[in-house]
C-alpha cells in the first residue's frame, strides 16, 4: 500500500477527481471518497506527521485499490476523489460539523483550526465542489446513453475506533431504501458463512451518522439502487486481501445484476 502525498510532481496537477473506465458497461457505478492521503505541498500536511497522513484519519487505506478490482472485473466505471479528507471530506454535506476536522478521532488537525470563510471556500472550490460536479456530469452522461447507474461507494475503517473494537469484517450501509443493500447482505451471508466472516448491517457506521452524503446527493434523489460497503482495513492491508474482497464483492454484485 502506497501512501500518496507531499509529492512535487503530483504537485503541478491536483485533480479533485479521476474518473476509471468512464464508458464502462456496467450498470453500477462506484465511489471512493477516501482513495487518497495526497494534498499539495502548500498545505503542509496540515502540521502532522508522515505516521499521520498514513493512518486511516488522512484516507481509507486499501479502498481505492479494491474499487479499482472491482471496476476491471465488472467493467464498472469508477469516480476516485483526488485529495486527503483531512483537507475537507467529500462525504459530508457543506453544513457538516466535520466537513474540515479539528481532530479526527484523538488526533489535532493543526492546520484546520480557526479557519477563515475564504480558507474553508477555497478547501470546497479545490476538492468537495468539483468532486461531486464530476460524479454529477458521469451521471448525466450514463442517462443520456440510457445506461442505469446503481451508486456503491467503498470505504475501509479501522479495526479500533476510539479504544472499541469492530467484530464486523465488512459492513453494508443502506437507509430505508434496500433494495440493493440487502441483496448485498444476503449475498455476503450466504458466502462468507462457512468462514467465519461477519456482516454488518449499517455497521460500523449508519446514515445516522452522516456518513451516506454521497449517495443521498447523487442515488437517493434519483431513486437509484445504492449502498455503501465498509472493510476494515486490516482486511485489505495487502494485495491478496485486496483481491479477496474485490471478487467477493464483485461476484455478489455480478448475481445481483442479473435477477
Amino acid at each position: 500500500m502506497h501512501a500518496r502525498f507531499s509529492d512535487t510532481e503530483a504537485d503541478a496537477v491536483t485533480p479533485a477527481a479521476t474518473v476509471i473506465n468512464e464508458q464502462g458497461s456496467s450498470p453500477y457505478l462506484l465511489i471512493c471518497e477516501h482513495a487518497t492521503n495526497f494534498m499539495p505541498e502548500k498545505f503542509a500536511r496540515l502540521g502532522l506527521s508522515e505516521a499521520d497522513m498514513e493512518a486511516h484519519i488522512a484516507w481509507d487505506p486499501g479502498a481505492a485499490e479494491v474499487a479499482r478490482r472491482m471496476s476491471k472485473a465488472l467493467d464498472a466505471t469508477l469516480v476516485e476523489a483526488g485529495l486527503s479528507r483531512l483537507l475537507i471530506d467529500c462525504n459530508r454535506p457543506l453544513s457538516a460539523p466535520d466537513l474540515i476536522p479539528e481532530i479526527s478521532e484523538f488526533t489535532v488537525v493543526p492546520g484546520n483550526h480557526n479557519l477563515s470563510e475564504a480558507a474553508r471556500q477555497e478547501r470546497i472550490a479545490l476538492s468537495h465542489k468539483p468532486f461531486h460536479a464530476k460524479i454529477e456530469a458521469v451521471i448525466e452522461a450514463r442517462r443520456k446513453r440510457g445506461q442505469e447507474s446503481r451508486l456503491i461507494t467503498i470505504h475501509s475503517y479501522t479495526p479500533v475506533y476510539k479504544g472499541v473494537g469492530r467484530p464486523w469484517e465488512i459492513g453494508i450501509i443502506h437507509d430505508a431504501d434496500d433494495r440493493l443493500g440487502a441483496k448485498m447482505i444476503a449475498g455476503l451471508r450466504k458466502d462468507c458463512e462457512k468462514s467465519g466472516v461477519s456482516v454488518g448491517v449499517n455497521q460500523p457506521y449508519s446514515p445516522d451518522d452522516r456518513v451516506y452524503y454521497t449517495v443521498e446527493c447523487h442515488a437517493r434523489k434519483r431513486g437509484d439502487l445504492c449502498a455503501m460497503v465498509e472493510i476494515r482495513n486490516n482486511e485489505i492491508a495487502d494485495e491478496e486481501g485486496q483481491a479477496l474482497w474485490a471478487a467477493r464483492l464483485s461476484a455478489i454484485l455480478q448475481e445481483i445484476e442479473t435477477v
